[in-house]
This record gives structure tokens, sequence and C-alpha cells, in this order.
């Protein structure tokens, strides 16, 4: 049994997502966000005190978009994955790791200095990052343009569930104002996906504060 350590709506929704598409089995620990701080025995389990973290057997994971890759490349290579001698192989490989590295992090120092820290005087840095963000977020408006359905054309992938894992998270910032059209109609068709809602209504019985 594959066990993840969630929060709701934080990083670790794209490895739930991803469970719900697949169709696996899992036990979801909850957790209060962030959980360094209201759980101090989950150091014991995760020192770095952040999640997701998965267990799947003696495997142990971290990384929100591994998660997704390794999910994949178990489970279901052939439903979410994009072989290696495919043609979008390398799109797909750069989509899942641009939805964290590009469209992610900055809109955690929005989240920082706008949600969490409020008070420190830096919300000119939570407004410069969150126009880095948008700006970065035109490569998707770009990459639909020719009628794709999803990024890599009318097959969803993992690189969908890691993109719109940072399409959630803005939406949650109140980001989505800046949303261009195709990208607004993209966000509408991850969100209703059936994996997507099922994965919403489990986080649901998160304890105390979610990550927005």
């Amino acid at each position: 049994m594959i066990t993840l350590y969630h929060c709701a709506d934080a990083r670790s929704f794209r490895a739930l997502w991803a469970l719900h598409e697949i169709g696996l089995d899992y036990d979801l620990k909850l957790l209060a966000f962030p959980p360094r701080f209201q759980d101090r025995g989950y150091l014991d389990i995760n020192p770095l005190g952040t999640v997701p973290f998965l267990i799947d057997g003696a495997a142990t994971m971290s990384e929100s978009a591994a998660i997704v890759e390794y999910l994949i490349a178990r489970h279901a290579p052939d439903l979410l994955g994009v072989a290696v001698a495919d043609a979008d192989f390398a799109a797909y490989l750069n989509w899942l790791h641009f939805g964290e590295a590009t469209l992610t992090f900055p809109q955690t120092l929005v989240l920082r200095y706008t949600r969490l820290e409020p008070t420190r005087g830096l919300e000119v840095v939570a407004q410069d990052y969150a126009r880095w963000f948008l700006v970065r977020l035109r490569h998707v408006e770009r990459a639909l343009t020719d009628g794709r359905a999803y990024l890599l054309g009318d097959r969803f992938t993992g690189a969908d569930i890691s993109v719109g894992y940072a399409l959630l998270l803005a939406s949650q910032l109140k980001l989505d104002d800046g949303f261009e059209p195709l990208t607004r109609a993209y966000w509408q068709r991850l969100t209703d996906r059936p994996a997507y809602r099922a994965a919403r209504a489990a986080q649901k019985g998160t304890p105390g504060p979610t990550a927005f």
C-alpha cells in the first residue's frame, strides 16, 4: 500500500491527483499546514518536514514532480506517460518539471509574503514574483495555440498534472485573473476531470488550516 503524507492544496496534491488518475489504492495521511510546525512528530518520518512524502515499500520520495514521474513510470506508463522513443518525450519531461521549477516556485514567495508572513514589509517581493509567474505562464498559452486540449495535444499526461497544480495554486492566490483565454479554458478542462475532483474531495478531512 502506498502511503502519502499530504496537506490540502499543497504540492502534495500532484501526487494525490496522480494516484486518482492511475486508480491506485493508497493510505492518505492528512496534515495541517505547515506540517513541520503543526506536527513535530512528522519530522521523525520526514526530516525535511515538507509535503509530499510518499512511501512505497522501501522507496521514499519528497519531490512532487518526481513522485508523479515515479508513479507513472511504475504503474501507468501507457496511460499517463510518454515513451522514451516518442517524439514528445523531451517535451513531456520539460513540462513535468516546468510546472514545479518555473511556475510553482515564484508562487511560494507570493504565498509566503502575502499569507504566511504578511507583516514583514516584503509585499513588493510578492508583487514582483506574481508578475514573474504570469510572464512565464505565457509559455502555456503559446503551447495551446494550435488547438491542443492538453500540453502534448489530445493526450492527458503527467505533465498536465504538474502544470495543473501550478494553476490550482494560482487560483488560490487570486492570480487566475491573469490567465489568458486558452490557459483559462485549459484550466477548466483540468478541473472537470473526475480524478481531479476525486482528489479534491479526498483531502476534505485535512485538519487545521490548508496551504491555500
